[in-house]
């Protein structure tokens, strides 16, 4: 964890809230408690927290709907379930409905601290991702023909039982594509069961996607289903499935031909119905040579290979996701920023972006957090988006080559012309994609079409869009009924 972890516990019995405060605190959490559902709420709206550990069973407002309000005013806060042996079934249901995992009443520390630090580390991982909207394919984010093409796939796959597995940079989405693949399903409303197999221990990770009876290994202390079961006539989406250990991709594989498991440490055979999705950063075919990855398990999870692009490669994108996101963070920041400066814009669409949409994301906010307004120009952009990208390789320096200053050239004068050659390539190509209409050119790039027509006629770009080419243009009169007023 970079910081020091908030968790709020809900139980109405006052021994058992001592007890869990002070285990927790040992661990170096920061504790809050509440003796009910409808405190620890008010607890949750005044002062938040980055774990909520909850009772199932309490007075006035129970675990299910402290689970419902939690995910509703943040999806991103893991949910812990308490529960006695004879409501297991509740929080399985639980599990289904959203909550990150459950304990059983009685529990032992080794237990206790295996899942809050599972909780934490989900949730670190969360704050620093790009969160899926609810609405499925409409919350990706693109127009560029690698998004087209993406999106062309979902539209054919969604409803199909076919495994998909999602290739791509840390960063680009993949979590995103696997919530809409679940979300245009007929199995929408069934579970959507994720699991980073990176966050898991290797010794842990057959009990976690299989489950495991009562006595199987140290600390099981009762019989827990799979991420397998849960996910039961809904999704399992596997995330980073690179990092399985090979003796468990044979499992892992047996599981997928036959949709059937055991439990560890159980003989009962436990078939289900899922639909598995899996995405991975790595090169599994490198992996695969290296003796790392089966195979055979390779070519069942890449039924349907979805290979995302790096935020580099669809640069005309940038400006529709800097636009949400300086939307999304005036909401949540209370700021009233009304957009991005064209000299930002360039500088923008000029970085390289090596953490992709993530590392988008996370800037727009930082610089929504200083800005003045009411627009974010070029001088609120950190150095190394200012300067091109710094020591990265970035489409400037590789664009043309880039001397040295010289003279009376300076790095600024160079970086200057080095914008303005990236802008006019950008422009070039907007207007080539559209075919030379200027209105739909100056959508695509986020601008006004004044704005765009005074770049063009500056770059000496008004032959690749001929008069009758632009939209709202009356070719009789010449008259140009979209002008800007």
């Amino acid at each position: 964890m970079s910081s020091v972890a908030k968790v709020l516990v809900l139980d109405d019995e006052a021994n058992l809230r001592k007890v869990l405060a002070a285990m927790l605190r040992r661990e170096g959490y920061d504790v809050t408690v509440a003796a009910d559902g409808e405190q620890g709420l008010a607890e949750f709206q005044k002062n938040g927290a980055d774990i909520v550990v909850t009772d199932l069973v309490m007075p006035k407002v129970g675990g299910m709907e402290v689970l419902s309000a939690i995910k509703a005013a943040n999806p991103d806060v893991p949910v812990i379930i308490i529960t006695a042996h004879g409501t297991v079934d509740s929080a399985v249901e639980a599990i289904k409905a959203g909550a990150f995992d459950y304990i059983t009443k009685p529990f032992d520390q080794p237990e206790l601290n295996a899942v809050i630090a599972k909780a934490a580390k989900a949730h670190e991982s969360n704050r620093r991702s790009v969160r899926p909207d609810s609405k499925a394919r409409a919350a990706i984010i693109g127009e560029s023909p690698q998004i087209q093409d993406v999106y062309k796939i979902i539209d054919k796959v969604a409803d199909t039982p076919s495994t998909v597995l999602i290739t791509g940079e840390s960063g680009t989405g993949k979590e995103l594509i696997a919530t809409a693949l679940h979300g245009a399903s007929s199995r929408r409303d069934k579970p959507f069961i994720k699991i980073n197999c990176a966050a898991i221990p290797h010794d842990l990770i057959e009990s976690e996607l299989f489950g495991h009876e009562r006595g199987a290994f140290t600390g099981a202390v009762t019989s827990k289903p799979g991420r397998f079961e849960l996910a039961d006539g809904g999704t399992l989406f596997l995330d980073e499935i690179g990092e399985i250990p090979v003796e468990m991709q044979v499992k892992l594989l047996r599981a997928l031909q036959e949709s059937e498991f055991e439990r560890v440490g159980g003989i009962k055979t436990t078939r289900v119905d899922v639909r598995l999705v899996a995405a991975t950063n790595k090169d599994l075919q490198a992996e695969i040579e290296a003796g790392r990855f089966r195979k055979d398990l390779y070519y069942r999870l890449a039924v349907v290979p979805i290979g995302l692009p790096a935020l580099r490669e669809r640069r005309s994108d940038i400006p529709m996701l800097a636009k949400y996101f300086v939307e999304k963070y005036n909401r949540r920041l209370n700021k009233k920023i009304e957009g991005i400066a064209d000299d930002a814009m360039v500088l923008l669409q000029a970085y390289n972006w090596p953490g992709n949409i993530r590392e988008l994301e996370n800037l727009i906010e930082r610089v929504l957090l200083f800005a003045d307004g009411p627009l974010i120009t070029a001088k609120d952009l950190p150095e190394p988006v200012r300067q091109g990208g710094g020591a990265q390789a970035n489409s400037l320096a590789s664009s043309s080559v880039v001397e040295a200053p010289t003279g009376e050239t300076g790095l600024k004068d160079i970086i200057r012309m080095k914008a303005a050659e990236l802008e006019k390539d950008l422009i070039t190509k907007a207007l080539e994609e559209t075919g030379g209409n200027v209105t739909r050119a100056a959508k695509l790039l986020q601008i006004s079409r004044k704005s765009l027509q005074t770049k063009m006629k500056e770059f000496g770009l008004r032959d690749i869009a001929p008069e009758g080419k632009e939209e709202g243009k009356d070719e009789g009169s010449g008259k140009d009924e979209s002008s800007d007023e």
